[in-house]
């Protein structure tokens, strides 16, 4: 290197011509690349990494820059009229600046590689922290259950009451709205005194939970490994009272407009505290249907399967409405009815995707899931309807959202979009079906409650077996179209236990009422509307 230096001096002066005029500095092109990498090197001194300064060719190049031979300042070449002298002091300057720019390559790809590596480690340590935990509270997931609760409340307080509000005539709008806001309250207190005990209680030979937690004791702040591993143990209690409440609501559907108040709270509390929790420990407690191996994610058999079926007793025991067949019965207010239905539409949401109990891809899924099928079975009721009567209706674009949401609830953290637009298609098409046929069997559910909660519980439960994946949430369970037939059987077993269960104890516990108070008003009371006999209000004055 020495030796090619020395001949480059000795050969400049020869080599490079014309002669440059006196005091000229070298070119500004040269300068440019001097600078740069010389505050390329300084940077570099001030980052954390290894990476070190440049070292002696930015020195050598500073020193014939700013320097020159002659060890004049800032400008190569000042005082100096020798243009040989000149050119030989630019060419060391290039050859500095060019050793400069290989090295500079060199530790160019160092520190991209080094920059590229820490960041991808401090991604993947991020993503890492903010992997739950089990038995230590994330305050996503928390966030998100308690939100889901409120969700799930607006469902009934609010969306329900408006939606069986708007079905039924103008004198009875109150009594309805009334039955689904004290059945909230009341149940939320049998389920902090009693309720979450007996369905999610430790096991008693998978039948029912012990009374080890009456009135919430043990049921503290801290989680539970099982029934929810990274929220507070008494959110998974409030999320699951908002179910408990719900599902008693649901069956007032039926025999609307002609069940006396007071029998219908003795009946719900009784119903809540026998079916209701007796079932949902069979599923979600440990008891004997979930480890027989059936799926239900959201409530297909512990809510729609036994609110229907235990409504279509009720509408059998109470008997039909006075004038049903002969007098008109039309819904008094349909844009009440699609407000309740809008928000109903809205809890959902938390109903289905907070039982995923945390923020998390399966949460997302079944969000997914259910807004696909409710909208795929709101357009499939609308076209079946449109065909069989010659109008589409806007209570038919309500009901059929209903049952599509109701349909895929059992499935809704376990399946893809595909297969939630079939369930919904399947759902609008067939709750329509079975609200046709109730006029055959001469049976009067008020609000249909039958033909859409607990038809859309069986096809949605049934669809688990067929179309659920392991892909979608590994807690679960592979169906039939996934090369498991064994999840249909269960999912069979258990619609047919969860409606046999459901009639006969209901029909029993409305036999028991019946020997209390007497169930069904007077026909003079049911003439005059139940908001004035039960409540002596109106709705609209």
């Amino acid at each position: 290197m020495k030796s090619q230096r020395v001949l480059a001096c000795r050969t400049a002066p020869t080599v490079l011509a014309p002669p440059i005029p006196p005091r000229e500095s070298i070119s500004f092109k040269t300068k440019w690349r001097y600078w740069s990498l010389a505050s390329v090197d300084r940077f570099l001194a001030l980052l954390p990494l290894r990476c070190g300064r440049l070292g002696r060719p930015v020195r050598h190049a500073t020193r014939l820059v700013e320097g020159g031979a002659g060890g004049s300042p800032r400008h190569f070449g000042k005082g100096r009229s020798d243009p040989g002298a000149l050119l030989l002091e630019e060419e060391k300057v290039r050859h500095a600046t060019r050793g400069l720019s290989h090295l500079w390559s060199s530790k160019a790809v160092g520190l991209v590689a080094s920059g590229l590596v820490l960041w991808a480690a401090e991604v993947w340590a991020q993503a890492e922290a903010h992997v739950p935990t089990p038995g230590k509270i994330d305050t996503g997931d928390t966030a998100w259950v308690l939100a889901a609760s409120a969700l799930v409340l607006a469902m009934v307080a609010s969306g329900l009451s408006l939606f069986y509000g708007g079905l039924v005539r103008s004198k009875n709008v109150l009594g309805t709205i009334m039955h689904s806001f004290t059945i909230l309250c009341l149940v939320s207190i049998l389920w902090v005194v009693i309720g979450y005990s007996l369905a999610f209680g430790p096991d008693i030979k998978g039948l029912i939970g012990n009374l080890d937690w009456i009135g919430l004791q043990g049921v503290g702040l801290t989680p539970h490994l099982t029934y929810g591993p990274t929220i507070p143990h008494q959110a998974f209690m409030i999320f699951q009272m908002m179910f408990a409440a719900i599902t008693p609501a649901l069956i007032t559907g039926a025999f609307a407009e002609r069940m006396r108040f007071g029998s219908l709270l003795l009946f719900a509390g009784l119903w809540s505290l026998l079916i209701y929790c007796p079932l949902a420990h069979w599923m979600w407690g440990g008891g004997w249907l979930a480890q027989f191996g059936a799926l239900d994610f959201a409530g297909g058999v512990v809510v729609h399967i036994s609110s229907g079926f235990s409504a279509l007793v009720c509408a059998l025991v109470l008997g039909k409405r006075q004038g049903y067949g002969t007098d008109y019965m039309a819904p008094h207010n349909l844009p009440l009815t699609l407000l309740g239905t809008g928000l109903l539409w809205f809890g959902w949401f938390g109903f289905n995707a907070g039982s995923a109990l945390g923020a998390n891809a399966v949460a997302v899924s079944a969000l997914v899931a259910t807004h696909t099928a409710g909208s795929m079975g709101a357009l499939s009721w609308m076209v079946v309807e449109w065909v069989h009567r010659g109008k589409p209706t806007v209570l038919g674009l309500a009901s059929g959202a209903v049952a599509g949401l109701a349909t895929v609830t059992p499935a809704s953290g376990y399946i893809e979009p595909p297969a939630a637009m079939i369930i919904g298609l399947f759902a609008g098409a067939l709750c329509y079906a079975a609200i046709i046929w109730k006029a055959k069997f001469g049976y009067d559910d008020s609000l249909d409650v039958m033909g859409i909660h607990g038809v859309g519980g069986v096809i949605g439960t049934l669809a688990v077996g067929l179309f659920a994946s392991k892909a979608v949430n590994p807690a679960g369970a592979d169906g039939l179209f996934f090369g498991n037939p064994g999840l249909l059987g269960a999912q069979f077993v258990a619609v047919l236990a969860s409606i046999i269960f459901c009639t006969v104890g209901t029909y029993v516990l409305l036999r028991v009422t019946q020997r209390v108070i007497e169930l069904r008003c007077s026909p003079d009371e049911e003439a005059m509307g139940l908001d004035l006999s039960q409540h002596e209000e109106r709705a609209y004055s």
